[in-house]
């Protein structure tokens, strides 16, 4: 059973003597989401960008071999190169490995970066490097420290379309993918569950002896209590509560968002060609969100941390991943939405070049590859190459901050922007990098 949520959160407004109209359990139906979106339209204050771009991040948790992904060396010594040969794409020069023929046929759709790298080979450190564009404190830090990518987003731009969230991740969230000082209205939306076992989404349709009519009785009553409650109030505030309740409202009694969530409604042969696996039905509802009108969507796909016998486990965990993102690439091409979404694929380092003697790879912040497709971005091309044993860039060396600058830019946002942390000290969206030239 997948459930949406939206993180866990308090509110500050007094408004206590509405927590009983709660619509029963519904995630999305009490004052939580009303407060999600009376937060989230601040943005419109400071003038809200116009583009309706949209960005699917896949992050692959633990750390993702490069070469045996995005960056093969056939040329290395055995103790480096591994088990797998290297395939050639359908760009003259190109080649992935051998695991990855499905992207491979598509390479002309795709950009690798392979220059990408660090200095943290701590999983903490990482992971918020990616998520934020910057280090964490320590490896020990609990919660973000920056915002994640993600909830910089909702708090710019927004949903595209009412009656959908602007943040959403699944299946679960990675760490770190918090809001931070921006307040939990602008975590992300999770959807807890595997979509290849139930496309359900709980939280979006009434529990049991709750009807849409009973909902409707409950938003009648709320709305006489405001009435009561507006007599007193001078300062307009409830006019604007109102409007964000019936937002909520909307997004739990309307069909858009529950429309979205919904994989039964697609085709069961596009859902054969994304793969009935965990993140081949969770990138499939990353694009139904992306469509619907969700600006960010995180796929949360996890076990990358292959410290020993590292080749069965790509042998198990590449071809499902494969088919998702040539299934993905081939739909947002197939629909015309790869001028508006931007896939991202990455994860917090690579690993070591040198096999250990688990036959796997430790952590290897030194060189990383990433794979893009979508967002009108230049593909068909490699950015950047590591040494013939993977060890390190040697040309066009980038760093996370780089590729989260060009989300940002593809996005429309201003990256220079500040907000103020909890002690009210303003904090930039994002303080180095560039985006990556050969892409924009």
């Amino acid at each position: 059973m997948l459930d949406l949520i939206s993180g866990r959160s308090r509110t500050c407004d007094g408004l206590t003597r509405r927590g009983f109209l709660r619509v029963g359990s519904l995630g999305l139906g009490g004052l939580t989401l009303a407060d999600v979106l009376r937060l989230r339209s601040k943005a419109a204050e400071a003038g809200l960008p116009t583009r309706d771009t949209a960005v699917i991040q896949v992050v692959l948790g633990g750390g993702p071999s490069q070469i045996e992904t995005w960056d093969p060396k056939p040329d290395a010594p055995a103790e480096f190169r591994g088990e797998f040969k290297p395939v050639s794409t359908n760009v003259p020069g190109i080649f992935l490995g051998e695991m990855f023929r499905g992207q491979a046929g598509l390479m002309d759709k795709l950009a690798v970066v392979r220059g990408l790298h660090h200095e943290a080979d701590d999983h903490n450190i990482g992971s918020h490097w990616i998520m934020t564009g910057f280090r964490a404190d320590s490896a020990f830090q609990p919660t973000n420290g920056r915002p994640s990518v993600g909830s910089i987003v909702a708090k710019m731009r927004g949903p595209n379309a009412v009656g959908l969230p602007a943040y959403v991740s699944v299946p679960g969230a990675p760490s770190y993918a918090q809001a931070s000082y921006l307040g939990a209205g602008y975590n992300p939306f999770r959807v807890d569950g595997d979509p290849s076992a139930n496309a359900r989404v709980r939280n979006l349709v009434p529990p049991d002896g709750l009807d849409l009519d009973r909902i409707d009785d409950r938003r009648q009553l709320l709305a006489q209590l405001d009435r009561i409650e507006r007599r007193r109030d001078a300062s307009g505030m409830m006019d604007g509560l109102d409007r964000f309740a019936v937002e909520a409202n909307a997004m739990v009694t309307g069909k858009a968002a529950r429309r979205a969530f919904d994989l039964t409604t697609e085709d069961p042969r596009l859902r054969d060609r994304y793969g009935r696996t965990k993140v081949g039905q969770s990138c499939l509802l990353a694009r139904r969100l992306v469509e619907a009108g969700v600006t960010f969507v995180t796929v949360n796909d996890t076990g990358w941390d292959h410290h020993g016998q590292v080749f069965q486990a790509c042998r198990r965990q590449l071809p499902p991943l494969d088919a998702a993102i040539a299934a993905l690439v081939e739909d947002l091409y197939d629909r015309g939405l790869d001028r508006r979404v931007l896939l991202v694929v990455w994860g917090e380092f690579g690993r070591t070049p040198r096999i250990n003697g688990s036959s796997g790879r430790d952590h290897w912040p030194n060189a990383m590859s990433a794979v893009l497709a979508g967002g009108g971005l230049n593909v068909g091309q490699v950015v950047g190459a590591t040494n013939r044993n993977g060890e390190r860039p040697v040309d066009r060396p980038l760093r996370p901050e780089d590729l989260i600058r060009t989300i940002y830019h593809v996005l429309g946002l201003n990256s220079s922007h500040e907000f103020p942390d909890d002690s009210g000290r303003p904090r930039p969206v994002l303080n180095v990098g560039e985006p990556i030239a050969e892409l924009i």
